[in-house]
């Protein structure tokens, strides 16, 4: 079989922050003098042992603390387009938290400008194309999203898209409708996080109630039957995590990965690393870990990497061309 790490494939679940690796933590706390609770890279990488979504969630916020400058974000993202073009990433379309931001007091425009530059560094060094989508924090009050959508009003064009992230459970996405309408009428495009922690109802009311276009994780949908007829009749894509899923508990073994049943049904899955720093790997880790779990077939993890291009909001050229190089691997 190829190396499915050299597969050309689009990353459309990756949050940005949860690329940031231990050494990099560190180095950017030495040069913004931010104090860190943990003596060496291999202490903090320890802690990566999680119970829950919340136990990571703890620790990812706290090592996000040396997020300071835009230089800082332009390294954040550099890393990780190196990291992932490595494991055949040709397309990313990243996620970042603004509010985990501007709540310590740095500028949401220096954290655009940042990931910007890292982007267009990406795109003249490697060929790689990228975008951002604005997160919005669920588990904080809906004013303050509202609040954060219109902070960025002015560089909306300069986004490609909306989700929601951070705690699941108590946090439904109907919640935060009149946000999803406000980002519609700006032109962004529409994307949400249900399905991971949180029932398949919270899959519907993203697709009925926030008009989403993928649903990111999604694999408790697989709990309701007509939910997943629904899905593969719309053609509505989920942006799965595997290793993500099994360190966070979702999923007790890979072997029993929903990932099989979901392409069986009819259903536009992707694979995609979610936070790699502390899930263990990146986009082609996912890629080998889940073909091993479930012994995927080459055609099988073609059409993994055909959906995550068809899934993503690039443009019908970009796709093409990245569809071409998906069809000549491993040929």
């Amino acid at each position: 079989m190829p190396d499915v790490h050299a597969l050309p494939k689009a990353e459309l679940h990756i949050h940005v922050e949860g690329s940031l690796e231990p050494e990099l933590v560190f180095s950017l706390a030495r040069r913004n003098g931010v104090q860190l609770p943990w003596a060496s890279v291999e202490q903090l990488q320890a802690e990566k042992e999680f119970t829950d979504l919340q136990s990571f969630l703890d620790l990812y916020y706290s090592c996000m603390s040396v997020l300071r400058t835009v230089r800082d974000f332009r390294d954040l993202a550099h890393d990780y387009f190196r990291r992932a073009y490595a494991q055949g990433v040709h397309h990313a379309e990243l996620f970042f938290d603004p509010q985990a931001h501007t709540t310590r007091g740095v500028l949401v425009d220096d954290v655009i400008d940042g990931l910007l530059e890292g982007i267009a560094d990406a795109e003249e060094e490697l060929g790689v194309s990228g975008g951002l989508i604005l997160c919005i924090l669920r588990d904080r009050p809906v004013e303050e999203a509202l609040d954060t959508l219109e902070s960025v009003r002015h560089r909306a064009d300069e986004l490609i898209g909306i989700g929601l992230d951070s705690a699941e459970l108590g946090h439904p996405p109907a919640l935060f409708a009149e946000v999803y309408e406000r980002a519609a009428a700006m032109g962004l495009h529409l994307v949400a996080h249900a399905g991971e922690e949180g029932p398949a109802d919270y899959v519907r009311q993203a697709l009925d109630v926030l008009h989403v276009e993928r649903i990111d994780h999604g694999v408790r949908s697989m709990d309701d039957p007509q939910l997943v007829k629904r899905l593969a009749e719309e053609r509505i894509p989920l942006t799965v995590c595997p290793l993500s899923n099994k360190r966070l508990r979702v999923t007790p073994d890979l072997a029993e990965h929903p990932l099989k049943r979901m392409l069986d049904a009819g259903i536009v899955a992707t694979v995609n690393s979610d936070d790699p720093a502390y899930f263990g790997g990146y986009a082609g880790d996912n890629f080998a870990a889940i073909r091993d779990a479930l012994a995927l077939t080459t055609p099988q993890l073609r059409l993994l990497a055909e959906n995550s291009v068809l899934a993503s909001f690039a443009g019908q050229r970009r796709k093409s061309a990245l569809l071409a190089q998906i069809a000549a691997w491993g040929r």
